[in-house]
Parts: structure tokens; C-alpha cells; sequence
């Protein structure tokens, strides 16, 4: 797992929110160079990497590069930023947060995302007010108390602002940081390739690393019409009446767009108890994956989802090595099985 976390902070350490994943793909892209993989680039920016198998139908495994993030929606009089979210969370997320505002001409100014009312010396709405787009803003880390002085900055409506993700990876095992949904699977699928490209599989094994997931239509187009599988490699998400946890591979069988097939869902717990992975089976009710994009956009294909437990999703997120390894032994075990025809059960 050493591997898998480096690669894990290599990745969140390149900021990447939905709409502004260049860097990021291109560390994917040197990663298959790397390795040998054939891949290709796909015209909304996303990655297609192919490992050959013995059967023309194809399997297919995607992972999602693009994080959350903001835009800079409106320059203040007072020289802050209001922001426009990219992806979906709580404001209380990213309230203090370190971020830095990606300007046109590619250089970045720091700033912190803070609460309008944030000193409670001065405000007594600081513990009461909700936080919200209207009363959450940036201060910049530049001598500015007007509009025109940040603007003079080379700061504009529509600059990317991107989240600190402040990794951490502690002695007891566990890797703390923003936006291990998703890229704690993308490092997943860059370490199993090595592993893969040395194989004979019984089916093909596509590899889209899309970076359109967080709004809703990363994977929908751009692979094989003879993909017959399609799996998501994506967080299982924690929190109260849920069954998933950090050390576990989470495997779902319904999420907010519906249920998953159900004979690929049986096949992942089935593959999990002969070979002794822990696992839990879960419902995810306000959650959707680039597997059900993929669904939703008329493609015919059986599509499942499996992956790391995250505590805390799209806020300061959490997960466990042994949920990593989990997830990692349960795909190896999987790609490595001929597909099992059933539509039902």
C-alpha cells in the first residue's frame, strides 16, 4: 500500500476541480507512458487506457480525476471574493480552509475561505448565521481593500480557486485529506495496471479516467460500444445508517439513481468471501457515479460500483489501508474472472 498512498498524494496535491483537471490528467497520461499503456485521449479531456484479454468484450473500470472546487463568481468592494461551487458540498466545508485563486495567466494568488462575520469580537451572528453563498468569501493573501486593487491583481469573475488538501498519512494507517473521492481510486487503477499489463485476461480491461464526474457526466460517452461491464471505482460513503466503513471495500447495490446489476453485485461479494476481502454491501441515497451516468446516457451495458470507504465525503475526508488493500485485492480478483452472463438472480 506505500505505493498506492504516494500516488495518492501525488494526485491530491495537484489541483483539479471539475472543469480545470489538465495537470492532473497529464500525470495520469505520464503514469500509462511510463508503463507501456496503450491509451488514448478523449475529446472532453478524459483518458481511455486499453489492456488486451482474450475475449472481444470488454470490461470496463473508471475512476474520476476532477475534485471539488470553486469559481470566482464576483470581486467585492472590499476587494474579497464570493465564490460559485464546483461539485457539490456543505459551506461549512471549506470554511477555513487555505485555498489559492488560479488566475488567467497562470500564476496563483493564496487567500483563506472564511465566514463574512468570522470574528466573534466583533459579530454576535459568528455560532448562528448559516453559512451560505452570499456570506462566505475569500481573503487574499494581497495588500487589496477594493475591487479595482484585486482586479489591478489579475484577478477575475470566472478564476478557478482551488481547496488545500493538506494530506496526511498517520503511523495507525490512516490517509486524511481533501479529495480522496476520487483520486484514491484513480491510484488504485494506476497501481493495478502494472500488475495487469503483465497478464492474460480473460477479457479486455479499459481504464477511463474522466474528469467530469462531480457534475454529472465524466463517463457517459467516449468508450467501446462492445463494453459489456462497467464498473465505477468510486468512494462508498460513510455516515449514520450506513453499513460501509474505512476498512472495508465498500460494494453498492443502490444509490440515488437506482439499484446496480445485481448479478455484478453478487459476483463482487461472492469474489470477496473466497478470497477473504472484508467488505461491506451498502445503499448510498444521495449519490450518484459515472456508472449511472453511463446508464442514464442510453449506453447497454451492466454497470456496478465498488471502492474505498471515505468518512467525511466531500469535506476534510478519511479513509484506512486496509479498506485501499480491500478494494485493491477485490478488482485484481475480479478482472482476473470471466465474466458470468447472468442478467438475473
Amino acid at each position: 500500500m506505500q505505493a498506492v498512498v504516494q500516488t495518492i498524494r501525488d494526485l491530491v496535491e495537484i489541483p483539479s476541480p471539475t472543469g480545470f483537471t489538465a495537470h492532473a490528467l497529464t500525470y495520469v497520461e505520464n503514469r500509462f507512458k511510463e508503463e507501456g499503456i496503450s491509451y488514448k485521449k478523449l475529446e472532453k479531456g478524459a483518458l481511455l487506457a486499453m489492456l488486451p484479454g482474450e475475449s472481444p468484450r470488454i470490461r470496463l473500470l473508471t475512476a474520476h480525476v476532477d475534485t471539488l472546487g470553486a469559481m470566482v463568481k464576483e470581486v467585492l468592494p472590499t476587494g474579497r471574493l464570493s465564490l460559485s461551487q464546483l461539485g457539490g458540498y456543505a459551506w461549512t466545508a471549506i470554511e477555513g480552509e487555505n485555498c489559492l485563486v488560479h488566475k488567467m495567466d497562470g500564476q496563483t494568488v493564496s487567500g483563506t475561505i472564511v465566514f463574512h462575520h468570522s470574528s466573534v469580537h466583533t459579530s454576535r451572528v459568528t455560532n448562528t448565521e448559516e453559512r451560505s453563498a452570499t456570506n462566505i468569501e475569500v481573503r487574499l493573501d494581497i495588500r487589496s481593500t477594493t475591487a479595482e486593487e484585486t482586479r489591478v491583481a489579475g484577478i477575475e469573475v470566472g478564476d478557478i480557486v482551488t481547496f488545500d488538501p493538506r494530506f496526511v498519512h498517520t503511523e495507525t494507517g490512516f490517509v486524511k485529506s481533501r479529495h480522496l473521492d476520487d483520486k484514491a481510486s484513480v491510484a488504485l487503477l494506476l497501481e493495478l495496471v502494472k500488475k495487469w499489463k503483465t497478464l492474460t485476461l480473460p477479457h479486455p480491461v479499459h481504464i477511463l479516467i474522466s474528469n467530469y464526474e462531480e457534475v454529472g457526466f465524466g463517463g457517459n460517452a467516449g468508450f467501446s460500444e462492445d463494453v459489456a461491464e462497467y464498473i465505477a471505482v468510486d468512494m462508498g460513503a460513510l455516515g449514520e445508517g450506513q453499513h460501509s466503513d474505512e476498512y472495508t471495500v465498500s460494494i453498492c447495490a443502490k444509490d440515488g439513481s437506482g439499484p446496480y446489476d445485481l448479478a455484478l453485485r453478487h459476483q463482487f461479494t461472492r469474489l470477496a468471501q473466497q478470497h477473504t476481502i472484508p467488505y461491506k454491501v451498502d445503499i448510498y441515497p444521495y449519490y450518484s457515479s459515472d456508472a449511472s451516468a453511463a446508464v442514464h446516457a442510453g449506453h447497454d451495458v451492466r454497470h456496478g460500483l465498488l471502492g474505498p470507504g471515505i468518512e467525511s465525503s466531500h469535506s476534510y475526508e478519511r479513509t484506512h489501508e486496509t479498506s485501499l488493500q480491500a478494494t485493491y485485492d477485490l478488482l485484481d480478483a475480479f478482472v482476473k474472472e470471466p465474466m458470468n452472463d447472468e442478467n438475473t438472480l
